[in-house]
């Protein structure tokens, strides 16, 4: 108690607090102290509404618990990985969600990851499992209906991964009409081959993995998502897979909270943006995805 700031600071204003007499005209000390007392109490209950208002019901409630649930991939090296060693999960979204968590003053053995496969994710944020989302989340404005973005922290783009040697020539989504591409169930890769190249067959998982093992074992011609996600794939088995190297979109990431949360959001993006400036942004990169792609600047966030 007497280590605490707020502590700290009453006593400055309130020197004779520290040693008070035992008797000033008629008061004894217990008087003083239940002033000290009540004042202390008074100025905690204020510093406590100024720091809600500032940063609303969220943020005070996770900080005030000292834990928080973050829903992120399991199955995408570099960013969102379940080490089968450890049992935890590893990658640039989990440092991210390390950052958002340090900022609320929240250890990362006291943060819960929760697998958030890309069917999932509104459902996820919207039925109160997780507190946010960092799962290389794409912000767009059908998303939007249903949940609230910080960020974006990083810009990928979608892209083809091929068998090593590209057997097939495939060059970029142009040729993929009468090819059986892979991608995952409610994503914007399997969005937009549906939607702008129809000719393409489209083959459907709940995680990318899966793509890629039929795509090993020839099921499939090509897997399609994010370059960020395919390359990691690469990474891992690289006599197995290419990536042709096109990206035919721009996918912003983003951290998805509750739709009405916006200063839950505001929150997060103050804490993107230290970690912009502070190097840690960087130091998440370089320890993760930066092992097979070059450091990109981190993007502007968009307060919208």
């Amino acid at each position: 108690m007497t280590d605490s700031p707020i502590y700290k600071s009453i006593i400055a204003k309130f020197p004779a607090m520290g040693s008070l007499p035992s008797r000033k005209r008629g008061l004894g000390i217990g008087h003083f102290a239940a002033v000290g007392v009540a004042a202390l109490a008074l100025t905690l209950s204020a510093c406590s509404s100024e720091s809600e208002s500032a940063t609303g019901p969220t943020v005070a409630e996770l900080t005030e618990s000292g834990t928080i649930t973050i829903g992120t991939k399991f199955d995408q090296p570099g960013f969102g990985f379940m080490n089968p060693e450890t049992n935890e999960p590893e990658g640039f979204d989990v440092e991210i969600g390390k950052i958002i968590a340090a900022n609320l003053g929240i250890s990362p053995e006291n943060i819960t990851w929760v697998e958030a496969v890309s069917a999932q994710k509104e459902q996820l944020i919207e039925e109160g499992v997780v507190d946010l989302v960092v799962a290389t989340y794409t912000i767009n404005d059908q998303r939007k209906q249903a949940v609230s973005f910080a960020g974006p922290y990083f810009v990928a783009g979608q892209d083809l991964m091929v068998t090593k040697g590209n057997p097939l020539a495939i060059s970029g989504p142009e040729d993929l009409a009468g090819k059986n591409v892979c991608s995952a169930k409610g994503s914007t890769s399997a969005q937009n081959i549906q939607t702008n190249y129809p000719q393409a067959q489209l083959t459907l998982f709940d995680v990318y993995s899966e793509c890629t093992e039929a795509l090993k074992n020839g099921e499939v011609d090509a897997v399609s998502t994010d370059n960020t996600i395919l390359l990691g794939f690469v990474s891992q088995d690289p006599d197995a897979f290419e990536v042709v190297g096109k990206p035919f979109t721009q996918e912003p990431y983003g951290i998805g909270v509750k739709r009405e949360d916006s200063d839950f959001r505001n929150f997060i993006n103050d804490a993107l943006e230290a970690s912009y400036a502070d190097g840690s942004w960087v130091a998440a990169w370089e320890a993760t995805a930066g092992n097979f792609m070059e450091t990109p600047a981190p993007p502007a966030v968009d307060r919208y």
